[in-house]
C-alpha cells in the first residue's frame, strides 16, 4: 500500500557553523487510502480550535513561535496555559489519527568530521526506517513518497537519490558496511508550502516537541529564554506520552520513544 511522508524540522541544517546545537527532522506518513479521513478529522479540530481559543483555521500552526507567543500569535493575546492546552490537543489529535512517526535528531557538538552533512544524514536515517518499517522485500506492495517544505527539496532530492543508488549500513557485529539501496521510495520529493498542509505542521509540532525532549535528554543546547517556565522537562515528556501510539518505536531500541540520536556519543 502506498503511503505519504510528510516532512519538517526543528533547528537549522547548518555545519560545521550553526545557529542550533540540534537538528531534528520529523517524517509523518499514512497510508493514502486514509488520507481523506485524516484531513477531515484535521480540519473539524481546526474548527474546534477556532471556537475554543478564537484560533484562525487559516493560521499555520507553528509550534516553536506559539509556545513563544511570538507574531502572529501574540494578537490573541491566549496565556500560557492556553497555549500548552493547544499543544496538548494538538498531541491528542496526532494520537488518535493512527499514524506513524520517526524522529532523528542530529547533535552536533559530538560530530567529528568537518564535511558532516546534517540534513543528508538525518534523511537518509529517516527514510532508512520507514523502509525497514514497510519491509518491503516481504511486501514489494508497500511504497512510498515524500512532501516537505519547498526550501528542502534541493538537497532532499540528492540525498533520496543517492540512497537508492548506493547505501552502505554499517553492521552491527563487525566494522564493515554492507549495502542495502532503498526500494520503496518513489519519485522525488515534492515541495508543499507549510502554510498549506495539516500534516507537515503536524511534523513540524512533533520536531519542536522532540527538539525540546532532545535538550534534556543530551545535555546540548537549552530552552528559548523567552519559553515560559511552565513549560519543563516533564511536561514535554507528557506531550511525548501522549504521541506514543503513533511514534515508531522500533526506530531505535536505544530510546523510550523512539527517538534515533546521532552522532553517538
Amino acid at each position: 500500500m502506498m503511503r505519504i511522508a510528510y516532512y519538517d524540522e526543528s533547528g537549522d541544517d547548518g555545519f560545521p557553523i550553526y545557529s542550533s546545537p540540534l537538528f531534528v527532522l520529523t517524517g509523518v506518513y499514512l497510508p493514502y487510502m486514509t488520507w481523506k479521513d485524516k484531513y477531515t478529522a484535521i480540519r473539524d479540530f481546526r474548527s474546534e480550535l477556532r471556537e475554543r481559543f478564537g484560533f484562525p483555521i487559516k493560521w499555520e500552526i507553528h509550534t516553536n513561535h506559539l509556545l513563544l507567543n511570538k507574531k502572529p500569535y501574540g494578537a490573541l493575546c491566549l496565556p500560557t496555559s492556553e497555549r500548552i492546552r493547544v499543544i496538548d490537543l494538538c498531541c491528542k489529535l496526532i494520537a488518535g489519527l493512527d499514524l506513524k512517526i520517526v524522529n532523528v535528531v542530529i547533535v552536533k557538538p559530538r560530530i567529528k568530521k568537518s564535511d558532516y552533512k546534517v540534513l543528508d544524514t538525518a534523511l537518509t536515517y529517516s527514510v532508512q526506517r520507514i523502509e525497514n518499517d514497510l519491509s518491503p522485500s516481504s511486501h514489494p506492495e508497500n511504497q512510498f513518497m515524500i512532501i516537505t517544505d519547498e526550501g528542502r527539496v534541493g538537497k532532499m532530492r540528492k540525498t533520496t537519490r543517492r540512497i537508492q543508488r548506493y547505501n552502505p549500513i554499517p553492521s552491527k557485529f563487525a566494522p564493515t558496511t554492507y549495502r542495502r539501496e532503498i526500494q520503496s521510495l518513489i519519485e522525488d520529493p515534492l515541495p508543499k508550502d507549510s502554510r498549506e498542509s495539516y500534516f507537515i505542521q503536524l511534523a513540524d509540532l512533533v520536531a519542536y516537541i522532540v527538539y525540546l525532549y532532545a535538550v534534556t535528554e543530551t545535555g546540548v543546547g537549552a530552552f528559548a529564554k523567552r519559553m515560559s517556565s511552565e513549560v519543563t522537562p516533564e511536561l514535554v515528556m507528557s506531550w511525548l506520552e501522549t504521541l506514543k501510539p503513533s511514534l515508531n518505536l522500533k526506530a531505535s531500541s536505544s530510546d523510550p520513544y523512539g527517538v534515533v540520536f546521532y552522532p553517538k556519543p
